[in-house]
């Protein structure tokens, strides 16, 4: 399996590449600069001396393009519409991850969210119908990616309108040794959303023991 990451030069992608790569998963690490996502991708593999995937890096669109199927989107939200107006054509046949969080652009506590709700949503309206979006991994923090000693802190909500291209993100992320939840449409992003900049007043509070919360399913 060989999926893409755009915005895997990022602190998320990149926390995500290495991931995916030792769980046997090929990456194509996307950005807008095809040296520099090559350099970082040669980078991310140095520690990875078991990782049975590989991780390579690639301009934005040849990136999407290398997918097998799933394409993850992780650059920040200023970026959000313009890189996917830039791949549009390439997601054809392909399945969009979106993780990105309209955080306000000058308080990373609030959001700002765009007129269809969501970045999910929004990302789903400049694709069109034909192009399944999934909203996934919004409330996961960049150092918990990076920490590669420990397992992933919190549970995965799922949210989009295609109910067979959530599955397949669903069994994707599960190889992170994760619990997924399809949590129903792509509607339900507007508030998975939410929660993230409620972590972040919380992760930087000062009458907090943690840093890096995450959600949890309770469960018994």
């Amino acid at each position: 399996m060989k999926i893409t990451v755009i915005g895997g030069t990022g602190p998320q992608g990149q926390g995500l590449a290495q991931r995916f790569a030792l769980a046997g998963v090929d990456v194509v690490v996307g950005s807008r600069d095809e040296e520099r996502a090559a350099s970082i991708a040669k980078e991310l593999s140095k520690p990875l001396k078991s990782a049975s995937g590989s991780i390579v890096g690639k301009d934005n669109l040849s990136a999407t393009e290398a997918s097998d199927e799933v394409v993850i989107l992780a650059v920040p939200y200023a970026g959000h519409d313009a890189t996917l107006k830039t791949i549009r054509t390439a997601l054809r046949g392909k399945i969009l991850v979106d993780i990105v969080v309209p955080l306000a652009e000058d308080n990373p506590k609030k959001v700002n969210m765009p007129v269809e709700g969501s970045a999910t949503e929004a990302a789903q309206t400049i694709l069109g119908k034909d192009v399944p979006v999934v909203g996934a991994l919004h409330n996961v923090s960049a150092h918990v990616l990076a920490d590669l000693e420990r397992g992933i802190n919190c549970d995965i909500l799922v949210c989009g309108n295609n109910l067979e291209a959530k599955q397949k993100v669903i069994d994707l992320i599960e190889k992170l040794g994760v619990a997924c939840y399809n949590v129903g449409l792509a509607e339900s992003a507007r508030c998975i959303e939410a929660l993230t900049p409620i972590l972040i007043r919380l992760n930087i509070s000062k009458k907090t023991t943690f840093r890096h919360a995450g959600v949890k399913i309770w469960r018994e």
